[in-house]
């Protein structure tokens, strides 16, 4: 696996990939890596020639300072995750690098109300931020595929809206969420946790399990109401849990029976906040 951490040595590199005419896809990531971010470097292997991966902790999309400086670097074992799936590059930039203009100097994107629900309304500022790094890492890698997590369902839809805008030839592939045994999704801020915290962010999942398996035609209120219950018993402290349409994210109130529904969640465990999210119904 190449490792590289100048912007021109990589464009160097994927000028002679593309000039053989290879298809390049690319996984951006903040590090701590896990399963999940090993699933989307497969998934890149296999549909493309030259496979990219970024990690770069994005100063700009945290609102809150202290979950930056908590964020988990563990870059040894990045790489070896990363040589084991067989990732052909890593790019690994400095702040300096990325914004060399520094962090105020950046476009502003016009995201719709999907940037002012859910996490948008919970971390002001989040997706443009997300928008801003990713936007310079598909300037500077221009990959023919980018790939994310469904873990991440609003920020998937964000980045996709911004794809579509400035970058209309990528393709936009979404992975399916990589979940333990005992159905947690995997995630960086999992590492955060004790093994007893582990057991118990379970019932995320359990909760998203038991709105599947209870929706019906009709007021949704309810539901949504004693499965945030659900957490706040088991000792969340919740930010929402929500129903929305899968496919505009608009949050929903009543279902009509063939609407295609997806339920997000988000709450803290002691200081570690965890998002989730399962398509419950169509």
């Amino acid at each position: 696996m190449i490792i590289v951490k100048a912007i021109a040595e990589l464009k160097k590199i994927l000028f002679d990939v593309k000039s053989r005419r290879l298809i390049t896809g690319f996984v951006p990531t903040m590090g701590a890596l896990h399963s999940g971010h090993v699933s989307l470097i497969t998934k890149a292997k296999k549909d493309t020639d030259f496979a990219v991966c970024s990690i770069f902790v994005n100063p700009t999309q945290f609102n809150d300072p202290a979950d930056f400086e908590k964020y988990p670097v563990t870059i040894e074992a990045d790489i070896y995750l990363l040589e084991n799936a067989g990732c052909d590059m890593l790019f690994l930039p400095t702040v300096k690098e990325m914004y060399p203009e520094g962090l105020q100097h950046h476009l502003h994107f016009d995201l719709g109300f999907i940037e002012t629900i859910l996490e948008g309304e919970y971390r002001p500022g989040h997706f443009q931020g997300v928008c801003q790094v990713v936007h310079r890492l598909l300037e500077i890698v221009t990959p023919h595929k980018l790939y994310l997590g469904q873990k991440d369902f609003q920020q998937c839809m964000v980045l996709k809206k911004m794809a579509d805008s400035y970058f209309p030839l990528v393709e936009v592939v979404v992975c399916a969420t990589v979940r333990e045994l005992n159905g947690l999704a995997m995630s960086s801020r999992n590492k955060r946790l004790t093994q007893a915290e582990r057991q118990q962010a379970v019932a995320l999942f359990n909760t998203l399990a038991y709105i599947k398996e209870n929706i019906v035609p009709g007021d949704l209120h309810n539901l949504a109401q004693t499965a945030s219950q659900q957490l706040v018993y088991r000792g969340f402290k919740v930010d929402y849990v929500s129903l929305a349409n899968a496919d505009t994210l608009q949050l929903v109130d009543s279902w009509d029976g063939k609407e295609k529904i997806v339920a997000l969640v988000a709450a803290f465990l002691k200081d570690v906040r965890l998002i989730d999210n399962m398509i419950v119904s169509g």
